[in-house]
């Protein structure tokens, strides 16, 4: 890029000139740098929310130093994509959760068998687990809540919270309901 002319006074031509001349810079760079640091469909994705990043902000780009600061940018952008899939797991296992014990389900004998299921399954767990799946689930509290309401503090109530749904997920599947119990039955 010209030092002496600054992208915001480009033309739409000359603009998507330097854009081409930064994304050439920098492409295999960052797709290097995602590529160390997660799946490929999510690099690809990071790599694409990156470049239009780089479009939309193509005047703060250091002319010299172009690199740096898109790997800069792929950074964030990885740690928002990782946020994102880690909501998704998220809600995923609490819908498993409420799938399998949650509000009453149409079909009477179902709901029986998904019940006894997961009661079966949560029997099997340890005392402190299932009581927090209970007040996650039924009582529709957060790790901030649930910290709260049991003296603990939030992270320490997370990481519980993770392994009791990773133990329940375990018991679920043992007793030949983990895969309809995350909907993988249903497709």
């Amino acid at each position: 890029m010209d030092e002496d002319v600054t992208p915001e006074q480009l033309g739409g031509e000359d603009r998507r000139a330097a854009l081409e001349r930064v994304v050439a810079e920098v492409v295999e760079p960052v797709r290097r740098y995602l590529a160390r640091r997660t799946d490929q469909a999510t690099a690809e994705d990071v790599l694409s929310e990156t470049l239009l990043v780089l479009w939309r902000r193509l005047e703060d780009v250091p002319p010299h130093e172009p690199v740096p600061w898109a790997v800069g940018v792929a950074r964030l952008q990885l740690a928002n994509a990782t946020r994102s899939a880690r909501r998704q797991e998220r809600v995923a296992a609490k819908e498993t959760v409420h799938a399998v014990a949650g509000p009453p389900v149409r079909d009477p004998a179902e709901t029986t068998t998904d019940k006894v299921l997961l009661e079966h399954a949560l029997a099997q767990l340890r005392p402190g687990d299932a009581e927090l799946l209970r007040l996650w689930a039924w009582e529709d509290m957060d790790a901030k809540a649930i910290a709260t309401a049991q003296g603990a503090s939030p992270g320490t109530v997370a990481v519980r919270l993770t392994r009791a749904r990773a133990r329940l997920r375990q018991q679920l599947e043992a007793l030949g309901a983990g895969s309809d119990a995350r909907g993988e039955g249903a497709r």
